[in-house]
């Protein structure tokens, strides 16, 4: 089974052809990070312009890489959500489009549950009851997965994702987009007790 893959929840377009579910045959990723450098994090109607300018080629070279055509595709999955509104949209109506013109099944995908499954794409088998925690540019969150399809919420950020924090840091600091890297690097030889940092509190109840 040939199933293509669109993700354009945020700032990179992106196409992928999976084979029986574990095979990446292709894997094609436009970044935006040039055109939002300058604003110190990404702004949601250019993300969105970009998508329409890239989605069709993204897609062309993810078959072409694949080696195959639109005709022997089985089923194409798209991330519904969450994500930037205006940005999701070029995403689902291009694969609404796609499935339509050759008859075979759409598949909304949670984009947080593709990270969670990120791990078996290579054919890895993830043992349950798991443990998951995703840190993403927009979502920082515990999960316990019990089965396939099978998730509880253990907690999450209540101000803040991790990424948005390491961006917003280091666009105070000058130290340019995305702030993730920039700051990795630069803690690689700080000093890991120069600030005592105090416990945080949870609520009772």
């Amino acid at each position: 089974m040939y199933i293509l893959g669109i993700e354009t929840s945020c700032d990179e377009t992106a196409a992928a052809v999976v084979r029986d579910g574990t095979h990446i045959l292709s894997n094609v990723v436009s970044s935006q990070i040039k055109y939002h450098r300058k604003y110190g994090g990404v702004v949601p109607e250019i993300a969105a312009r970009k998508h329409v300018e890239n989605i069709c080629w993204v897609i062309e070279q993810a078959l072409t890489e694949a080696g195959i055509g639109l005709s022997r595709l089985q089923a194409v999955a798209v991330t519904a959500w969450p994500g930037l509104v205006g940005a999701l949209l070029v995403g689902i109506s291009t694969a609404k489009g796609l499935a339509y013109s050759q008859g075979i099944p759409l598949i909304p995908c949670h984009h947080l549950e593709g990270h969670i499954y990120a791990m078996m794409a290579e054919g890895k088998q993830l043992p349950f009851p798991a443990v998951g925690l995703i840190v993403s540019g927009g979502h920082t969150n515990l999960y316990l997965i019990k089965g396939h399809g099978d998730y509880q919420l253990l907690g999450q950020t209540r101000d803040d994702a991790v990424g948005e924090a390491f961006d917003k840091v280091a666009r105070m600091l000058g130290l340019g987009y995305p702030g993730g890297p920039v700051i990795d690097k630069l803690a690689q030889s700080g000093d890991p007790c120069a600030i005592k940092f105090p416990r945080s509190y949870l609520e009772k109840g």
